[in-house]
């Protein structure tokens, strides 16, 4: 069963609806390594060292500074944070609704299920969802989550809704300023076959079967480790630069192939089906 890790509100004009908000990662798929000594395979522990005076420094004497110039500090004390005021940390306000269209996927960051909170937010909170799928739209809104406020995106997804962290649009670079990337001129040709491989290539997102390999490997390794086995690598074989013509007619001609059509049905009952009926 999921536990909440958030309890609040979604809050548009005078309208209220309690909700409880679930992380959408699982968690337990992620692999982490722990650092451990060489010699004894003792875990590896941290300590915190003053660069300027090579001193152990314990959690009560460490503050909160912002550089402001080189090697410039100004110091922040909790008192200064507290005086800050935002909005309440139970309440999401949502600020507009905008076309789904408009949001750069790039803005997205850590996503969330978002469901109600008690049986009587029910009517609301379904009434919200199904606006956002007939509408088209998502809601913007603000929230304050762990002690800094959060731009959150609402969207409608299945039964529900989920809600992502979104990233500030002034946190994104521009993709203009990467290297080597503009306008350059498309051969035609290589454009319709270009078109016509992706277009022998598609299928529903659903059928496709999608799984970290990676993890899985690691995993293997570490099997084979704890059961004493030895492990067996695969070198990678480089793939040879082909012409691009001759690459994604080659390519097309394998995505095809891998189609293979349906045998259509003829009405003709097979030979033993007919012996029988016969006999």
């Amino acid at each position: 069963m999921m536990r909440a890790i958030w309890k609040g509100h979604i809050r548009f004009s005078l309208v209220t609806i309690p909700i409880r908000m679930y992380s959408a990662i699982e968690s337990s798929q992620s692999i982490s390594f722990r650092q451990l000594h060489k010699e004894d395979n003792g875990p590896i522990g941290y300590q915190k060292v003053c660069k300027v005076c090579d001193e152990k420094v314990s959690t009560s004497d460490i503050v909160k500074g912002y550089e402001y110039e080189p090697d410039q500090y100004v110091i922040i004390e909790s008192e200064d944070l507290d005086k800050i005021k935002l909005k309440s940390t139970k309440v999401i306000d949502i600020e507009a609704f905008v076309n789904a269209e408009e949001v750069n996927p790039a803005l997205f960051d850590s996503p969330y299920f978002a469901g109600p909170d008690g049986e009587v937010a029910t009517k609301a909170y379904s009434l919200l969802c199904e606006t956002l799928k007939n509408s088209n739209k998502l809601g913007i809104g603000k929230v304050v989550l762990r002690d800094r406020e959060s731009i959150v995106l609402i969207a409608p997804s299945g039964p529900g809704l989920m809600m992502y962290k979104l990233r500030y649009p002034d946190e994104l670079r521009n993709i203009a300023d990467v290297p080597n990337i503009g306008h350059v001129e498309t051969d035609t040709a290589q454009l319709k076959l270009a078109e016509t491989l992706v277009e022998s290539m598609a299928k529903p997102f659903a059928e496709l079967e999608l799984e970290d390999k990676y993890r899985n490997a690691v995993m293997e390794i570490v099997e084979a480790k704890v059961e004493g086995k030895e492990i067996v690598t695969m070198a990678e074989e480089e793939a040879p630069i082909v012409d691009i013509m001759t690459a994604l007619q080659e390519s097309i001609n394998q995505a095809k192939s891998e189609k293979k059509p349906m045998k259509k049905a003829t009405g003709k009952k097979s030979g033993e089906e007919e012996d029988k009926k016969t006999a």
